[in-house]
């Protein structure tokens, strides 16, 4: 490096008022910079930082709201699957008294009919032991009238007739 030390030579750095001027210049330069372009920028900056963290806060508590949403309706959900599986167990146990008030309705009338039927053959029993009597006692009549001969009178017919039953009523 060539330093110029006063005098007229040109050097590559001259020692000289202007250089003194230069560096006021320079240093006039770096503070109206510093002012005019850097503070704002380091203003501007910050702001952006500022921005960019309100962001990131906002995402922060939009996420935890998000997720505590998400557990509220795991919480709605799990407690409407709990009542689904309260009403399917009423359902259940309502279906099945049915179905046994059902089966006892249909074995209640299935007896009724049994004991209806049975009372309707004993009926239809007495009826024909009824008129199997009195086949056999206008037999009788019939036989007894050829065996003597003769007629009977009412009273007499009733008596052998009476007689007749009473002997039947003896067998059954």
């Amino acid at each position: 490096m060539a330093f110029a030390s006063g005098g007229g030579e040109g050097g590559l750095i001259s020692l000289d008022k202007s250089l003194i001027i230069q560096a006021v210049n320079f240093l006039i330069l770096l503070i109206l910079l510093t002012k005019l372009l850097y503070k704002p920028l380091l203003a501007k900056m910050d702001e952006r930082t500022q921005v960019i963290q309100r962001s990131l806060d906002e995402a922060q508590a939009a996420r935890a709201e998000a997720r505590k949403e998400r557990d509220e309706f795991a919480a709605k959900i799990q407690a409407v699957h709990a009542e689904a599986q309260g009403i399917r167990a009423t359902a259940l146990k309502d279906a099945a008294d049915e179905q046994r008030r059902l089966v006892d309705a249909a074995r209640a009338e299935a007896a009724g009919l049994v004991a209806s039927a049975r009372q309707e053959m004993d009926q239809d029993v007495r009826r024909a032991r009824q008129e199997l009597r009195q086949e056999v006692a206008d037999l009788a009549i019939a036989v007894s009238e050829r065996l003597i001969k003769k007629s009977l009178n009412d009273a007499d017919h009733r008596r052998v007739v009476d007689d007749a039953i009473a002997r039947m009523g003896q067998k059954n």
